[in-house]
């Protein structure tokens, strides 16, 4: 649902941390893949977390455990865990995070406002229902 190819340039979705070979035995999906979600993936024996935002956003250039995104990798790579982040590739789907949004809040004539080029073919806009 969340194709790559639809993130923005600046993004870091994908695969961020593991091995693409590896099987999945379990997934946990979350919001930002913090040191409780790999805790938390650990006890529920799951090698996989999808999470919304990448833990890994900018270069890194030491793996000390000096902060959360360090421990985070850490504790994922020791326990081999694979960290998938999909942010704006699912931001940018036209059934994604907006279109969900949209939904839940009962908008009609939606319309994305900026497609991202060869990959979504319509343009939408977002408009209050009248009451």
């Amino acid at each position: 649902m969340a194709p790559l190819a639809y993130a923005e340039d600046f993004d870091n979705v994908g695969l961020l941390v593991g091995n693409q070979e590896n099987d999945a035995t379990g997934i946990l999906v979350c919001h930002d893949a913090l040191e409780t979600v790999i805790e938390e993936a650990i006890t529920k024996k799951c090698n996989l977390v999808v999470c919304f935002h990448p833990i890994i956003f900018s270069g890194i250039k030491k793996i000390t455990g000096k902060n959360y995104v360090e421990r985070s990798v850490l504790k994922a790579i020791k326990n081999d865990i694979a960290i998938y982040a999909v942010h704006t590739a699912l931001d940018n789907h036209k059934n994604g995070v907006n279109k969900i949004f949209s939904d839940a809040l009962g908008l009609i004539n939606t319309k994305i406002l900026i497609p991202k080029q060869n990959f979504i073919q319509k343009l939408i806009t977002y408009t209050i229902p009248k009451t």
